[in-house]
């Protein structure tokens, strides 16, 4: 299906120069930052390594009974993400991103008083329930809505709250868990979205109104915000499956790569503390990734820019298959697995608004959302339980080098940008 322009589309609004966007939107793109490097997207992801070996020698679980806490969370999440998403079109960004900090904040916290495998699978459950609105699921709505000659670097911009998670949050759990114990650890970390972005968005994040951004209607709505497919289009849009697919292959690839890295790193014959610095690497070359994508895909086709991307964990993937690989190597695979990443979710939120608008854009980057969730979400707890059963990660770290490279050949179908978009019906 293509759209095309006609009587009753409007064309994608022009924008002025970049220092104009970033001027009006500054204080957004740090709401949303904040949002997202506290939210429930890299937290649970970014402290799940170093939990495992003290609910291990507290508990006896093993690494794949541990990580189901984390499927629990992503299918809750992938359930959720179009829901909320519709709620954000319907409520504004900053209604449903509030309720959605303070709750993940207080599942996460409660997840300190665990005392069974039961009770610790319920609080990972609540976090993706409560929480999946404290993802970019709401956040890269407003930044969509602000930017749009330089969207790609915005979103760039506010994903790198990501990058700044896993770069910080590895270590300091550790530091956290040999100094106070787990329990004190999963309450110090809910601080981050209670204290440090809950008050951020409530002062600064809106969406905007009439003048905000260029291109306002003879209603007084922006036209980025009116214009978008229809829902029932986009479901029989190949572009939508494609996207879907692919998101789904990288992050099946990828989630249980990033949440097993640190005992990995361990069976490598590394210390604890070298694993949660090595892992904090991924969160560095995160931000360059987020970056670095954003501002690729403002000037380039964004699918020719993702293949290298998504491609090369699968260099990674064969450094860790190795019997005996030496520091900088391991290093290496940490930053080809962060470039990955930086690129991967910046994909989801850019081409959603480009190849489908902004009018439905909640619902519609839910979906795609879901995706990534839903595979996020299987893979470490498949990662965990082929290195129980097995007693090395070889096996799926074969199967994830071809979905991180097919994932990437998968968007090269997506074909040219549209140039505009029907208008939608007022709701």
């Amino acid at each position: 299906m293509s759209v095309s322009a006609k009587d009753n589309t409007a064309a994608i609004p022009p924008s002025g120069p970049a220092q104009g966007e970033f001027a009006r939107g500054w204080t957004i793109l740090l709401a949303a930052l904040l949002g997202t490097m506290c939210g429930a997207s890299p937290v649970p992801y970014n402290t799940i390594g170093s939990f495992l070996k003290p609910l291990t020698e507290e508990f006896g679980w093993n690494v794949g009974d541990i990580q189901i806490g984390i499927l629990m969370y992503g299918l809750t999440g992938c359930i959720m993400a179009p829901i909320v998403g519709g709620l954000a079109d319907k409520y504004g960004t900053r209604r449903v991103g509030l309720l959605a900090l303070a709750g993940f904040g207080l599942a996460f916290a409660a997840t300190g008083l665990t005392s069974s495998l039961f009770m610790f699978y319920t609080m990972y459950f609540l976090m993706g329930l409560l929480g999946i609105g404290s993802t970019p699921v709401t956040w890269s709505r407003a930044v969509n809505l602000w930017f749009v000659r330089h969207r790609g670097l915005a979103l760039g911009i506010m994903l790198v709250g990501t990058g700044i998670a896993a770069f910080i949050l590895p270590s300091l759990t550790v530091f956290l868990i040999e100094r106070y114990g787990w329990r004190v650890a999963y309450a110090v970390v809910a601080l981050l979205p209670l204290l440090v972005a809950f008050p951020v968005v409530y002062a600064f994040l809106r969406d905007p109104g009439p003048g905000d951004v260029s291109g306002n209607g003879q209603d007084g709505l922006s036209a980025n915000v009116r214009t978008g497919v229809p829902l029932n289009q986009v479901l029989r849009d190949r572009r939508f499956w494609i996207m879907i697919l692919s998101f789904l292959m990288v992050s099946l690839a990828y989630g249980g790569f990033h949440t097993n890295l640190q005992n990995m790193i361990r069976l490598k014959g590394f210390s604890d503390e070298a694993g949660a610095l090595i892992a904090g690497c991924v969160g560095l070359s995160i931000i360059v990734g987020r970056i670095g994508t954003g501002y690729l895909v403002d000037r380039f086709w964004a699918p020719m820019v993702a293949l290298p991307l998504l491609s090369m964990p699968a260099f990674a993937c064969m450094i860790f298959i190795g019997d005996a690989a030496p520091l900088p190597l391991i290093i290496l695979a940490a930053v080809m697995l962060g470039f990955a990443a930086g690129a991967e979710t910046d994909l989801i939120a850019y081409l959603s608004g480009r190849y489908f608008g902004m009018a439905y854009y909640g619902r519609i980057y839910g979906m795609l959302y879901a995706a990534f969730a839903a595979g996020s979400s299987f893979s470490p707890p498949l990662y965990g339980y082929v290195y129980a059963s097995s007693g090395t990660y070889a096996p799926v770290l074969i199967a994830a080098a071809l979905m991180f490279v097919g994932g990437g050949i998968l968007l090269l179908g997506l074909g040219r940008y549209p140039t505009s978009f029907p208008v939608a019906a007022k709701r």
